[in-house]
């Protein structure tokens, strides 16, 4: 027997263990997961409002040429030392983070359309195909959104990649991709997994929602995610409006040496789930993070603002709060703490 806990087709049977953690969560109820602050994005007005404003809007939503970017460092990133940290954004929100010699990919979208009908990437090309990457440790994947669950790119990473960890329910998916329920685990909120000896990785929250049809809405948990090991320790926040729980996860993790924030698709409509630039500041300074790289931009057109406004904004905020913005090239290796901050998209405005 199956149960209507689904992600697409994907269930979990009742007396699955999975499904059984999932029914005990604290924030799970009646079939859904809830934020700790409700959200009214979810009226058919607030839609209709959001479609009048995308058809009327004549602003810069996606660059006028491709954007610079460099082919990815796979020689450098194969002979990082045990106790370096290196981080290659591919745009959006793929990182593939090289922290005390182990190999983890956040949100892993390689494909040029997320859905059939959805924008498609400002540079057609990614920086490295999924063949020619390493071997990956960990796969961590936010939340099931199509444009950080991406089918065609776990499916490439399945046979690559030696542990998959992902919010509650979100295994499903990864199942019907072909990924070995042996190489998933599901976390909840501030659930820990220590792997390979002495790398930690912990689910904390995030205030955004989930879904991957109009029927399976905040059926699958959203996170943002703790890494580290004894000599470094990074904060990725996935998808997530601003909230209180920021400051929690610093006095708890904190200090983080990089955060890779999301800093993009940002609208007063949909404010809730997502931070405009300025909180994205505030959430770095919250969890006590030293350097910030903004991510969930540069990619794809999924908002109103032009595309280049978020770094725009973060850097001009940071500036007066002393913060350091890491700004790398797409595909582009940084090895912590010689950080880059140049503000290349003005080159191409």
């Amino acid at each position: 027997m199956t149960v209507q806990h689904n992600i697409s087709s994907a269930t979990y049977s009742k007396d699955d263990e999975k499904y059984i953690k999932i029914t005990k969560s604290s924030h799970y109820k009646e079939g859904r997961f809830y934020n700790a602050v409700k959200s009214d994005d979810e009226s058919f007005g607030n839609f209709l409002g959001v479609l009048k404003e995308w058809i009327k809007d004549k602003g810069q939503k996606s660059p006028k040429q491709p954007l610079p970017y460099r082919q990815v460092d796979l020689k450098r990133i194969n002979s990082a030392g045990d106790n370096e940290l290196l981080v290659t954004w591919m745009g959006h929100s793929t990182l593939l983070i090289n922290i005390g010699g182990y190999k983890i990919l956040t949100d892993p979208v390689f494909a040029e359309k997320v859905t059939f009908v959805g924008p498609k990437r400002f540079n057609k090309e990614m920086p490295v195909s999924i063949p020619e990457l390493p071997d990956i440790d960990v796969v961590i994947v936010s939340h099931n959104h199509y444009d950080h669950l991406n089918v065609e790119s776990i499916r490439a990473l399945k046979d690559k990649t030696k542990q998959f960890l992902v919010p509650l329910g979100v295994g499903a998916e990864l199942e019907k991709c072909g990924v070995e329920r042996t190489k998933i685990i599901e976390m909840d909120w501030w659930d820990e997994t220590k792997l390979f000896g002495d790398l930690t990785i912990a689910a904390t929250p995030a205030q955004h929602f989930s879904s991957r049809s109009m029927f399976d809405r905040d059926k699958t948990l959203w996170a943002s995610w703790v890494i580290h090991t004894p000599q470094h320790r990074v904060f990725f926040s996935g998808d997530s409006g601003y909230f209180d729980d920021f400051k929690k996860i610093g006095e708890i993790y904190g200090p983080f040496d990089m955060t890779f924030m999301e800093c993009g698709a940002y609208n007063k409509r949909w404010h809730h789930i997502h931070m405009f630039p300025e909180e994205t500041l505030r959430a770095h300074l919250d969890v006590r993070g030293n350097v910030l790289l903004p991510v969930h931009w540069g990619a794809y057109k999924l908002a109103l603002h032009d595309w280049y406004e978020p770094v725009n904004r973060l850097t001009t905020a940071a500036k007066v709060k002393d913060v350091i913005v890491a700004t790398p090239l797409i595909g582009e290796t940084i090895t912590f703490p010689d950080i880059p901050t140049k503000f290349w998209w003005n080159e191409i405005l």
